[in-house]
């Protein structure tokens, strides 16, 4: 049996997954349920995936923060304290990471074989043209987007789907939290193919 993966990604309602000029960190929406809620997603056992641009980001995030800034979230910390795969042809071990290796080479390689062998499910939070390319392979499960409350048109950053393939997607789960950020959980089906009957 194959390990579940799931793509979770935060978006503004225009599909961004950050933004520049005045926005803060979850763009100042975040509040006391949504924090809970993604600590405990991260408090299950599970391995972060992450490509080498986000392994980065965050590393780097981290280092500079203190512990009262919005980067150390109970979540986060949980976060960098499970294990991790890189996946990265120029990173080299070790990583700024407690429990992280580097798997070099072709990411759609490295994600079928920890779907395999992996006796944990797999997250990948972010790491956005990664995901976009193990989805069209077929290797993405669960699409999870916690969707805020916003409009960047004029200062968001990263595209989350930006060049994707076209996919068909199943709602399977849907909570608001907060009041006003909408998290929607999909199981992605390239668009034209058929999802076998689920038994």
């Amino acid at each position: 049996m194959t390990a579940t993966y799931t793509f979770d990604v935060f978006s503004s309602l225009d599909g961004f997954g950050a933004a520049g000029g005045d926005w803060t960190g979850y763009w100042g929406k975040q509040g006391p349920e949504l924090l809970a809620h993604r600590l405990g997603l991260y408090e299950e056992e599970q391995r972060m995936v992450f490509g080498a641009t986000t392994y980065r980001a965050f590393a780097r995030m981290l280092a500079q923060s203190t512990e009262e800034s919005d980067v150390r979230d109970p979540w986060v910390t949980r976060m960098w304290r499970l294990p991790a795969t890189v996946v990265s042809t120029t990173l080299r071990e070790p990583l700024d990471w407690p429990d992280a290796r580097v798997a070099s080479g072709d990411a759609v390689d490295v994600v079928a074989r920890l779907k395999e062998e992996s006796d944990t499910p797999l997250r990948s939070h972010g790491s956005l043209s990664m995901n976009r390319a193990l989805m069209a392979a077929g290797l993405v499960d669960r699409v999870q987007v916690t969707l805020f409350p916003v409009i960047t048109g004029q200062s968001g950053l990263d595209p989350v789907f930006g060049g994707a393939a076209d996919f068909d997607l199943e709602l399977v789960g849907s909570r608001t939290l907060d009041g006003h950020v909408q998290e929607l959980t999909y199981r992605p089906t390239p668009h034209g193919r058929m999802r076998p009957a689920q038994g």
